[in-house]
């Protein structure tokens, strides 16, 4: 990690809604914003804004997420998600989240990343998929 990831530095980042980020089992007109998609999107931002501040062969995976998605985002409308560090305990981060789309606001929540080595977390799959694999 680089001296610079500190709580308090936040991104936003802006995502159209486009037809693969919908729900689709109200039919056409009921095409809104699917809650996992949200969900893909905030931890996008919150793991982009991390690489920005972290060292060649580290990089993040998503522990925890308790969100509010309170509003319905339409079909091609946009939503902005602004991810900002809150606290860092060791290689634990955690933001605050917020979404708005063109109109309103419409989700908020709180989203834990744990920053990880990429070679030590891959020799541990490994490991694990030797034992799983075995029989």
């Amino acid at each position: 990690m680089k001296d610079s990831l500190a709580a308090g530095i936040s991104k936003t980042t802006r995502y159209t809604i486009d037809l693969e980020r919908t729900i689709d089992f109200m039919g056409d007109e009921g095409r809104v914003y699917a809650t996992p998609e949200l969900v893909r999107d905030i931890e996008n931002t919150c793991r982009n804004l991390l690489l920005e501040h972290l060292e060649q062969g580290e990089d993040s995976v998503g522990t925890h997420i308790d969100l509010d998605h309170f509003a319905p985002t339409l079909l091609d409308m946009w939503v902005e998600i602004t991810a900002t560090v809150t606290e860092l305990q060791g290689r634990r981060a955690t933001f605050e989240v917020t979404a708005r789309d063109n109109l309103e606001d419409v989700a908020h929540g709180r989203h834990v990343r744990f920053i990880v080595d990429v070679n030590v977390s891959a020799e541990r799959l490994k490991r694990k998929a030797e034992k799983v694999y075995a029989s």
